[in-house]
Order: C-alpha cells, then structure tokens, then sequence
C-alpha cells in the first residue's frame, strides 16, 4: 500500500458497510456518506458537485433540462445519474423526440427548433396545458422505465442504417441506445420527493432479531441504525416493541413517514408514533424495504459467524490444549507468573481464563513476603500456597490446569505445594519461550516432558 492508505488502516477501529443492489448504488451512497462526514482519507469525491438529475420543470410551458440541485418547486426529479455525459445525451435525445419548450425565455417570434418539429412554439402559438400534460406523462414514463419502446424503435433505426451502409448514422443510433441504458439503470439509494422517512427491515433467526432501519434525509439515504437482540416473543411483536423504543429514545428523529415489511400490521405504529406508517406494495419503496431486509439477514449471519470464530479461538483452544495435553476439558485456567527490579520490588501476578476467555475481575496481584529477593523458586512457592490454601479455605473453585511461567524447578515447587502440603491434584504446565519471548512449547507430565503447540 501507499503511505496513505497504510496510514489508514493503521487507524481503523471497527468497520461496516451497506449491501445495495448494484455498484451504481453504492457509487450514489459513497458520494452521500463522504459528504456527510467529510472522512479525513477520503480525497475523492469530496468536491460540492452532485450527481445530475433529469428535470421537468413546473411552468406553464414546461422544460427539460439537467440539474445537479433538487428544489422544492413541485417540478418532477428523475435521477440522480453517475454519468453526467450519459445523462446529457439522453436529455438531448429526449428533446428531440418530445416538443417541449427549448428556450430559457420566450422569444418573440419561432426559432429552429420549432422548424425541426422539436418545440410546440408556445412563443407565438397558444398550446392546450393538457398537450403539454400528456407530453410531460410520457417523459415520465419514459424516464421511470418505460423506455422499451423508444429503444426499440432506435434499434430498428440503427440496423436499418447499417443495411444502408450509413454506418455513421448507425454508430449514432448505437451511441443513442447505450446512454438510454446507462441511464436508466434503477437505483434506491437518492430518491427525488425530498421526504424525510425511515426504512425499516428485519431478520430472524436461532432466536435473535436483527432491526435495520435507514434514514433517508432529504430524499438521500444518508445512515442506518443496526440492532441485533435475542427474542422471547413473536417476530412481530418484538418489531413493535423495537420501534416503539426506538422512537421513544429519540422522539426528535421522527421522520415525515416510516416504511416497514408487509408482515407488519401498520395500524398500531401509527397510533403509537403518531406519523405516517407505510407497507409499500411494489416499486423502488418496496425495493427499499426489501433491502433493509438483505441487509438484516447479512448481519444476523454474521453475527453468528462471529459466535463461531470466538467459539474457536475459545472454547476450541481449551479443547485443543486438553487433547494436547490429554487432560480433562480445561475451562477454568489460572497461570502464575514472578517478577522483580534488580532483585527488588518483587511481584507475582495470577491471571484467570475462564471458557478461554479472560477473566479480568478474577486476576490477583502478589507481593512476595517470606521469600529471599532473588529466590524465584521460593516466590513461586509462596504464592502457590497463598492462593490455594485461601481457594480451600473460602471453598473458591479450583482450576482445571494450572500453568507455570517458568521451567521445571517452578513447576515442581508447584507441584510440592498442590500436592505433598494440600493434597491436591491438579495438572500443572509450565511455558517454554523461544528467542522472541513468544511461547512455542508446554512442559507438562512426570516424568516432564515437552508438548509442541499447534499455531492456528
């Protein structure tokens, strides 16, 4: 890696993402997340522009043009496109197909386009508003999908010309088709009604429940919330419950409206939240719920997934060391190390793993009294008979495995102290370090023999 994206990782703290349902999507959330947080390594798309839109205005003689900014003007938003070049040329296409208006400001008389068939002149003619109506519900249809037609129409156009060997003419028509498709590609992600809303989805599964909700602001899909909790009572129920508190925790979020699954009854929500409470049945709100849905499933998954590695870096590693070692499951470990400044100051420290995880609150601290400064052997054994005579007295649980950090002399003062003075049994290893201080082997039986350890 570079310098700075070295830098970067070096600084990761955790890390999560967002499924969408195409790269065209994920190119769109990117651009709003980096805006949002202005992230400190990210160096593209940092600029003011946004992506284009396609715009029909709302005038008594409307307009097609392309914007990068949505108003709150009751004109109609199609987009946002990725591809400005794209998004131009299918509007240029678009123009010439419907006559719409060309001009910023009417002129006084009939200008070229008028003579191309391409504008109505609405300058020197009186135009009906519903001819203009019915040519601004095509556009819209056109841009919300229903293209087919006019692309088919090109395609015709395209091998017809290529018959004629006018391949420049079939090269345009090509060229045509290709922005048509760019531009048409669906997404989600930025919707262009400005309303405020949030999306809700959820998954289910071995008794846990995964809620994610996004949070589209100003038409753009700007964060998302992600909660995973065990359940005790129906699906639905717990969504009901989920969202009350969600909204009752933070009463100021509330959106304009809430999407939820269909499996939901949005009766009662309304009721409790007072807000607009939406099942949507098809189209790209459908989709949205739908994706907050995938997004759950992905994260219940790998909450699970999670479970299992911990599980084996845990719970497998003590079955591991048990089977290494041939002894009995060792769930609670207790390891005995010594330590001292030049032969003064000297500590001993225990520390606990229970289930292979640690158990902090249970780690001790010792200050060696009877034992000479520099007796490491005699320290081993002090603090051995401390802390197990204090085990029997206060009836404390007894480990499973007993681990030494030290050769075979602390160990057998260990094992002196467990089972000659307390009559105790308890399997007792001791750590063997290579040049790098990191333990490769275990000492470990009687006779004392060396156990290799298995790196995973």
């Amino acid at each position: 890696h570079d310098g700075k994206t070295a830098r970067l990782v070096s600084e990761i703290e955790d890390f999560e993402y967002i499924v969408t349902s195409s790269d065209l999507e994920a190119l769109i959330l990117e651009l709003n997340l980096i805006k949002l947080h202005d992230p400190k390594y990210n160096i593209k798309l940092t600029d003011d522009k946004t992506y284009p839109y396609i715009k029909i205005t709302n005038e008594r003689h409307p307009r097609l043009i392309t914007t990068r900014k949505i108003k709150r003007d009751k004109a109609k938003y199609f987009g946002p496109y990725p591809n400005a070049y794209s998004a131009n040329e299918t509007r240029k296409l678009l123009d010439r197909i419907y006559p719409l208006r060309k001009c910023a400001q009417l002129p006084k008389q009939v200008c070229l386009y008028y003579h191309l068939g391409q504008c109505l002149a609405p300058c020197v003619k009186e135009v009906e508003p519903k001819q203009f109506d019915d040519i601004v519900d095509e556009i819209a249809k056109f841009l919300n999908g229903g293209y087919e037609d006019v692309k088919k129409e090109l395609e015709q156009k395209m091998l017809q010309a290529a018959e004629d060997l006018q391949f420049e003419r079939a090269k345009e028509f090509r060229d045509q088709i290709t922005h048509i498709e760019t531009v048409m590609q669906k997404q989600k992600i930025v919707s262009g009604d400005l309303t405020n809303r949030d999306v809700f989805g959820y998954a289910v599964d071995k008794g846990w429940m995964c809620v994610q909700v996004f949070f589209i602001r100003q038409g753009k899909l700007i964060e998302r919330d992600v909660s995973i909790f065990p359940i005790y009572q129906d699906p639905e129920e717990e969504f009901l419950t989920f969202v009350g508190k969600f909204y009752n925790m933070a009463s100021n979020l509330k959106p304009k409206e809430i999407f939820i699954p269909d499996t939901i009854d949005p009766s009662m929500l309304q009721q409790l939240l007072s807000i607009q409470v939406i099942v949507p049945k098809r189209g790209a709100k459908k989709e949205l719920t739908q994706l907050a849905k995938k997004n759950a499933e992905i994260a219940l998954k790998e909450k699970f997934q999670l479970i299992e590695r911990r599980e084996e870096r845990t719970i497998g590693a003590c079955e591991s060391l048990g089977e290494a070692l041939n002894i009995a499951l060792p769930l609670r470990i207790e390891a005995f190390d010594n330590s001292h400044m030049h032969g003064s100051d000297a500590v001993s420290a225990m520390v606990v793993f229970i289930d292979g995880k640690p158990a902090k609150k249970e780690y001790r601290k010792y200050k060696t009294r009877a034992a000479a400064k520099h007796d490491d052997y005699g320290a081993m054994q002090e603090v051995i008979r401390r802390r197990y005579t204090r085990v029997l007295k206060e009836n404390l649980p007894l480990p499973d495995l007993i681990v030494i950090d030290g050769g075979k002399g602390q160990m057998e003062v260990a094992r002196e102290v467990i089972e000659d003075e307390l009559g105790l049994y308890i399997p007792i290893a001791g750590l063997v370090k290579e040049d790098r201080h990191s333990t490769s082997q275990l000492l470990f039986g009687g006779p004392i023999e060396t156990v290799e350890l298995k790196r995973t």
